[in-house]
């Protein structure tokens, strides 16, 4: 069971947060500067943990103050919009809504659809955050994540729907085949310049090759004559004619179809990394985070998005 000694001093501490003041926090609460101070104190005790660093001039949250701050007003906001939603004949999604998104695919093919979204439903305030990292939503507290990649087995606090495997193809500019000729087979590679996906710690991701066995796949690492920690630039490097770069359909469709990149050796085109839209379930009742998730869902693709009329 839930303590009620939790909730207490949780709107006391907030308003010192946002004010920076316990007397204009009790001001605004209507109560006594000493009475803040010690509602304030017995969080600290309850807790075991200081929440403000104080000093005769200024007021500021701790380390410890800021991961709390997070929490205590990610909570009010769920409670007033549960309160909203009780009250509204409709209820519509609205407030705050975290998103963490994948870089390029985020950007290319997420947003615009985030942006569709809010125009439908114009109370609500998304937080959109672009990363390839894989983050942690239950202690980042976010609500809903675009992920490429994933574990094997999803912790039991997330929710998450597959919606494709990326697939994956070489493409060159032809002006860098022009000069450097045609890979006739999978061994061809090795003598061509290719463009890899780069991490900070100075690693590059693998390519990704059909296994022996149906369904198998293997991932060999190449050594890459230019490494891009980014998918947009490392489609900028290819089609500068620098290499041959293993690359997504929702990342080069566009430039296969306008003839700015050529498919080369069609026949190791494979699948990649598994996609997941992923959320709370602690959140997931939400209107805000259930509304968002059911209209991405039937809308996102490996290879972009497609045509929907949910919703």
């Amino acid at each position: 069971m839930y303590s009620s000694e939790r909730l207490k001093g949780i709107d006391v501490f907030v308003a010192v947060a946002d004010l920076g003041s316990f007397t204009a926090a009790a001001d605004r609460l209507n109560l006594t500067s000493s009475a803040i101070s010690k509602s304030v104190a017995r969080l600290e005790a309850r807790l075991g943990a200081r929440l403000f660093n104080r000093t005769t001039r200024s007021l500021s949250l701790s380390e410890a103050g800021v991961l709390f701050y997070r929490t205590c007003t990610s909570v009010l906001a769920d409670l007033e919009e549960v309160e909203h939603a009780l009250v509204a004949s409709d209820s519509q999604p609205h407030g705050k809504v975290r998103i963490e998104l994948p870089a390029s695919y985020g950007r290319l093919h997420v947003l615009p659809l985030i942006l569709d979204f809010i125009r439908l439903h114009p109370l609500l305030q998304p937080h959109v955050s672009f990363s390839d990292r894989f983050v942690d939503p239950v202690h980042e507290g976010i609500d809903i994540v675009v992920r490429i990649g994933g574990p094997d087995a999803w912790p039991t606090a997330l929710g998450h729907q597959y919606f494709g495997a990326q697939r994956l193809m070489f493409c060159a500019a032809p002006s860098y085949l022009e000069k450097h000729g045609v890979p006739q087979d999978e061994r061809d590679l090795e003598h061509h310049h290719c463009i890899g996906y780069g991490h900070t710690d100075g690693m590059v991701s693998p390519w990704f090759f059909k296994g022996r066995q149906p369904g198998e796949m293997e991932r060999r690492t190449v050594q890459p004559r230019i490494a891009v920690g980014d998918g947009e630039g490392e489609v900028a490097a290819v089609l500068a004619g620098h290499g041959i770069g293993q690359l997504p359909t929702w990342l080069t469709q566009q430039h296969l179809d306008q003839g700015r990149l050529v498919e080369v050796l069609p026949a190791l085109a494979t699948d990649g990394l598994p996609m997941n839209l992923v959320w709370l379930k602690s959140r997931e009742g939400l209107p805000k985070v259930r509304a968002l998730r059911d209209y991405l869902l039937p809308r996102l693709s490996p290879h972009g998005t497609r045509a929907s009329t949910a919703g």
